[in-house]
């Protein structure tokens, strides 16, 4: 191992992720000296793939949101860097190369990486990008994260932020009966968000944001260039915009906590 790649984490949070786990991290393998799995109290071979791998695995079962389980991994974390990779993502050697890179400069900054969305079988590459995803992180100024879903990190300092040249590749939507399950999930810990800071639901709220959103992918982003996997991918995009503002109204006295994933 480069002796300065020993300064450098991957972190993986799980739930139940038997069928994703081992591809994503033999795409990390070799990039960083540790591997650390984040498990949530997975039912399936999550855990004993992961250790078989040599990660390093520990579980939070009592699940908090995205925010608290990515903070309770840094108490983990014993290297300068840090760099959060979901198990439906891969690493490719060319973003491993650009990481090593930023980590042997060790710039004071935060770092973005773009996804390359896979989906139905396929690459959408021909999509306009959807912005950056804060992913590597000097431990120096990151003090935790924040959020149910979508969390950002919270930082003792201001830092720039910089952006990362390769894309991540990100295997989110591989059949429909996932897509149904990503999209209740997701619904529930977006109402949740949403519940907590104050805002409004309702049906016309959530077909403004859905047709939006649906628009926004398919059409100026060019989800349409990626036939029928680019339509499939936007329109279930959409419909979790829909359905997270109708939830909001509907199912306001359920959002009490953080759901799990």
């Amino acid at each position: 191992m480069d002796a300065r790649m020993s300064r450098l984490s991957i972190v993986v949070l799980t739930l139940n992720e038997a069928h994703n786990i081992e591809a994503c991290l033999r795409s990390a393998q070799g990039v960083a000296d540790q591997i650390l799995v984040v498990d949530s109290g997975s039912q399936d071979a999550t855990v004993s793939l992961a250790q078989g791998l040599g990660a390093e695995v520990v579980a939070y079962p009592d699940w908090q949101g995205f925010g608290e389980q990515r903070s309770r991994a840094l108490q983990h974390v014993r290297a300068d860097w840090v760099f959060f990779l979901d198990a439906d993502e891969r690493l490719t050697p060319a973003l491993a190369d650009e990481i090593r890179q930023v980590v042997a400069g060790n710039a004071e900054a935060v770092w973005e990486v773009e996804w390359e969305q896979m989906a139905y079988g396929q690459s959408l590459g021909r999509m306009r990008g959807t912005g950056g995803v804060a992913r590597l992180f000097p431990m120096r100024v990151l003090e935790g994260f924040s959020g149910a879903v979508h969390e950002g990190a919270v930082l003792r300092t201001a830092v720039p932020t910089r952006h990362l040249r390769q894309r991540l590749p990100h295997f989110s939507r591989e059949t429909i009966y996932g897509s149904l399950v990503k999209l209740a999930q997701y619904v529930q810990l977006g109402a949740l968000k949403r519940h907590q800071a104050g805002k409004r639901g309702g049906v016309l709220r959530g077909l403004g944001s859905g047709i939006a959103n649906f628009t926004r992918l398919y059409v100026f982003q060019r989800g349409f260039l990626c036939g029928r996997a680019g339509f499939l991918y936007s329109f279930f995009v959409g419909l979790e915009c829909f359905f997270r503002y109708v939830a909001l109204e509907v199912d306001r006295d359920q959002l009490k906590k953080p759901v799990r994933r």
